[in-house]
């Protein structure tokens, strides 16, 4: 580990891409993975989005060292892709695009994404380029105050591949909404996924294309 390593039990300032600040305790760090402790939340960023990190000036004396850790107790040595397999089935939060959280669990995790239950969307395909962050909820607790019965273990009756592209084959002719749908364009029939590209046919009937690496989210209305 580099000198970075020296931060770890300390209270460090996160800079994400886009300009998003977070201030907590560095819980631990691995080539592709940082986790911060915020007082409240365990923060899980990919280091893909992590702009920079520093020692705080200004320390929060309101921010503990941490008790407990919601699931790093068989975890080793950490990454990224290790973090999401031990959150399969741990109702967690996470940030992927846009200003409004998901609430649901990882059901299974693939070359470039990874599939998520969530109460509100149902099934999801997150890009691991683009999550934000992640954070589990304590133990115990379920999103909206649900019950466990409101959770199907087997969320999806299409079967999973290795990658996005592949598995967005296998809606052609369907709905889609991408990266939330905050944008009327990322909402349409999904005509073809091929060469790295993802097309549309819009409500208005328009063509369009979208790079397929560019692509946040997907769910099927």
């Amino acid at each position: 580990m580099s000198n970075a390593g020296a931060l770890l039990g300390k209270q460090i300032d996160v800079q994400l891409s886009g300009e998003k600040s977070f201030k907590g305790i560095l819980t631990d760090l691995g080539m592709d993975i940082l986790v911060l402790y915020n007082g409240e939340q365990f923060l899980y960023f990919p280091m893909l989005q992590v702009h920079r990190f520093n020692l705080s000036e200004e320390k929060d004396n309101e921010i503990e060292y941490p008790l407990y850790s919601p699931m790093m107790e068989d975890m080793g040595s950490i990454s990224y892709r290790k973090t999401l397999m031990n959150a399969k089935g741990m109702f967690s939060e996470i940030h992927v695009a846009g200003h409004i959280p998901l609430h649901g669990y990882i059901t299974n995790v693939f070359n470039d994404y990874f599939a998520f239950y969530s109460p509100v969307y149902k099934t999801m395909y997150i890009s691991l380029h683009h999550l934000k962050w992640l954070s589990p909820y304590h133990q115990g607790n379920i999103p909206y105050g649900l019950s466990k019965e409101c959770f199907p273990v087997n969320p999806s009756a299409v079967p999973m591949v290795r990658s996005l592209g592949e598995q967005l084959k296998k809606y052609a002719g369907k709905l889609v909404v991408l990266d939330g749908g905050e944008d009327p364009m990322k909402i349409g029939v999904l005509k073809t996924a091929a060469n790295n590209l993802v097309e549309l046919t819009t409500a208005s009937g328009n063509q369009v294309f979208f790079k397929l690496a560019h692509i946040k989210s997907v769910y099927m209305p």
